[in-house]
């Protein structure tokens, strides 16, 4: 099966990045440069028994995407329990909205928002009462 097994994020700031990212969801960073000759962080998004994937980040090779312009590679969207308490961490660490908390009716609640390096993300709680 092809399945996502890693993900990267581009950023022109690495330590603001793992700073929002620390913080909006409690993620941990690995340096991985010696084995990738580079600089680059892995992002442990959890522990090996939960379900999800882990990352990568390392500085952006090209400029990033304009305001307004949209996403321009694939968007990530992280499952979160509490979908409030976490786009009140998103905002307090530097994010910003791009499409607010949506309700996907009987599934879940759903929002795109940008990291303090103009990447988006999404945030999705799955919440068989959402209307």
């Amino acid at each position: 099966m092809s399945r996502v097994v890693h993900f990267e994020i581009q950023v022109d700031d690495v330590e603001r990045a793992k700073a929002f990212y620390a913080a909006a969801f409690g993620w941990s960073f690995e340096d991985y440069g010696q084995f990738t000759g580079s600089p680059y962080w892995g992002i442990v998004t959890g522990a090996d028994d939960e379900p999800g994937i882990n990352g990568g980040l390392l500085q952006r090779t090209a400029p990033a995407p304009a305001p307004g312009q949209g996403a321009n590679a694939f968007v990530a969207t992280i499952g979160v329990a509490d979908y409030d308490e976490t786009e009140r961490r998103i905002l307090a660490a530097g994010g910003q909205v791009a499409l607010p908390k949506t309700a996907l009716t009987g599934m879940a609640w759903q929002g795109y928002y940008l990291d303090t390096e103009g990447n988006t993300f999404g945030v999705h709680q799955p919440d068989p009462d959402a209307a």
